[in-house]
């Protein structure tokens, strides 16, 4: 009885592992298309894209690890030179350049994102949860993101903060909100499926 038991856990626990090893690479394909819709600025180098929004809800859906894996493999892939960044570039001097700290923030937004998430909402999938692990994984890709900008422009903290910060505070409300709507609709769908 016992080795039944174990053998179909072990089953269960592999199909659940390929499971999110397929959402993870669709994970990362999606942060690209999010990437390629991007709107430039004139005052500054960071484009509004939807990646942002895509690495909270790849953190939120699959968890810390495989919602962050997703979002190394997005970034391998741009840094070999498949057009995956925003504008459809790609290349190790995009993440060298000045919104390479944003595209690195992608890894600690999802992990930070994913949790949280696993915290907050274990029982039930709260909008306030969604929401605190969305807009703490998004201060970390801002918080690196203006790091990293900071220290390749020489430009100070007030000046940087209202180049690559303020102008997107608006819209990452709104993408909040997408966040929020999506995740509490698509997370108790997908541990659904991962319980049979």
């Amino acid at each position: 009885m016992t080795l039944h038991y174990n053998d179909r856990y072990k089953k269960k626990r592999r199909k659940n592992h390929l499971t999110l090893l397929i959402l993870t690479a669709l994970f990362a394909a999606l942060t690209a298309v999010g990437a390629w819709i991007s709107i430039p600025l004139p005052f500054t180098a960071v484009p509004i894209t939807l990646a942002t929004m895509l690495a909270s809800i790849a953190g939120a859906l699959l968890g810390p690890w495989y919602g962050a894996l997703s979002q190394i493999i997005y970034l391998l892939l741009g840094a070999i030179g498949v057009p995956v960044f925003h504008n459809m570039t790609g290349g190790i001097g995009i993440l060298a350049g000045p919104t390479g700290g944003y595209l690195i923030g992608y890894i600690t937004s999802a992990l930070l994102c994913g949790f949280l998430m696993q915290l907050l909402c274990k029982e039930k999938t709260t909008w306030w949860g969604v929401a605190i692990a969305s807009l703490v994984g998004l201060a970390s890709c801002y918080v690196l993101g203006t790091i990293w900008f900071i220290y390749l422009s020489g430009t100070g903290l007030v000046a940087s903060l209202t180049m690559c910060v303020f102008p997107f505070l608006p819209g990452d409300a709104l993408k909040t909100v997408v966040i929020v709507l999506l995740v509490r609709k698509l997370r108790p769908a997908l541990q659904r499926t991962l319980q049979r």
